[in-house]
């Protein structure tokens, strides 16, 4: 019987490591908000209410599991969604943002980053 089969021989992997990475509600709202596109640290931390440490280590570990990819302008790093190779990551993934889209609480950090996100956001 296939639901007998051993997990490693189900390929699952790639899924539960993106389970792990968001088995946080921080990075759940990281990843909601990073659905809107490119965000610079600074962004992350002022929409969420973030320390600096702590939405780096957040967006790290998102970082390690393939959630997000990085990439640094001076002495900014900006970070984007992932594109996701795996089909099922892909779809738990979009499932994800498209069922917090219209939650109050990231509408509300939705709110917060629009006024972080002015010119001046990253001092």
């Amino acid at each position: 019987m296939p639901w007998l089969r051993p997990s490693a021989a189900l390929h699952v992997h790639p899924v539960s490591l993106l389970f792990r990475a968001l088995g946080d509600d921080t990075r759940v709202r990281i990843v909601a908000l990073l659905s809107h596109g490119e965000l610079c640290v600074c962004h992350v931390q002022e929409a969420l209410g973030l320390t600096q440490p702590n939405a780096s280590r957040q967006l790290g570990i998102l970082k390690n599991a393939g959630v997000v990819e990085s990439r640094r302008e001076g002495t900014w790093t900006y970070y984007k969604l992932a594109p996701q190779a795996d089909d099922h990551r892909r779809r738990q993934l979009r499932a994800l943002v498209d069922d917090f889209s219209d939650k109050g609480a990231l509408r509300k950090d939705v709110e917060h980053l629009v006024k972080a996100r002015g010119p001046r956001a990253c001092k």
